[in-house]
């Protein structure tokens, strides 16, 4: 599987320095910006979430919620606090999700601890400062498949989310089957069944972004055409975003710099939450 496009590690060569870059960045966003870290929205040792305030009074903030990528199977909030620095910088609320690791746990619990996280937010974040009638979220790569299950017909009678930016998404299970995933988490048939996104419904009360980097290898541009095309069919308010000159690394690396096209797409996704 050398030429396996779903392998990022052998496509992007600056993968190991990006890494090491933003949890450089997570770090030092910890130690600036105000937080309340650690706080449970479950009883499991993975059901936390960290919540960044933007400098100023907390009343009715709009608040943003995070979904890390890694395929499912690697990375911590704690590595995706450098995203909060865009939403701050909006003036909300920021919220990184944490969530249990696969193979360890099957698919079924990510989704259920992410939909848990969201309504966790909806019936407390007021206590913190936050509107949740003003309730945005995004997620990269596995993050963004996650968030997908916040927003569909599954999820309640209205999703409660004003809008989703979906960056480097994966949207079809199926083709990871024969990926290099295959040895390291063994998506099953039913797994591709019941969570690929391309085969749900949603709530048309969410706009939804689907972005990709420009430079992303063929499949993610496949997925992310195949899944607006499935929204628009659904009469979907869906827009795709193509981004110049970016990977799958540089792209979420993006998200903690406000004047990149990246953080431009993430305030122009809070600034809905009017």
């Amino acid at each position: 599987m050398e030429n396996d496009p779903f392998r990022i590690r052998a496509h992007v060569a600056e993968f190991d320095a990006i890494v090491e870059e933003i949890v450089a960045s997570s770090a030092r966003t910890r130690d600036r910006i105000s937080m309340a870290a650690d706080v449970p929205y479950g009883d499991g040792p993975s059901e936390t979430i960290d919540i960044f305030f933007p400098e100023g009074s907390r009343e009715n903030l709009p608040v943003h919620m995070f979904i890390h990528g890694g395929y499912w199977r690697m990375f911590s909030k704690r590595d995706y606090s450098y995203v909060a620095n865009t939403v701050t910088n909006a003036g909300a609320i920021a919220v990184i999700v944490d969530y249990a690791l696969m193979p360890s746990v099957r698919m079924n619990v990510l989704v259920d601890q992410v939909r848990r996280a969201k309504r966790w937010l909806v019936d407390n974040i007021d206590a913190y400062g936050g509107d949740p009638s003003r309730l945005t979220v995004s997620g990269h790569s596995a993050g963004a498949h996650l968030a997908t299950f916040l927003f569909n017909e599954q999820e309640e009678r209205s999703s409660g989310i004003a809008a989703a930016l979906l960056l480097g998404g994966l949207y079809d299970l199926k083709p990871l089957q024969r990926s290099f995933l295959a040895d390291e988490i063994g998506i099953t048939d039913e797994e591709v069944l019941a969570f690929s996104p391309i085969s749900q419904s949603f709530h048309r009360d969410c706009r939804v972004t689907v972005a990709v980097g420009a430079e992303e290898t063929p499949p993610f541009h496949k997925q992310a055409n195949d899944f607006v095309m499935m929204l628009e069919m659904q009469a979907q308010a869906v827009s795709k975003r193509s981004i110049a000159g970016v990977n799958h690394m540089s792209s979420v690396r993006d998200l903690g710099l406000s004047a990149s096209s990246t953080g431009m797409l993430l305030l122009e996704t809070i600034g809905r939450a009017v």
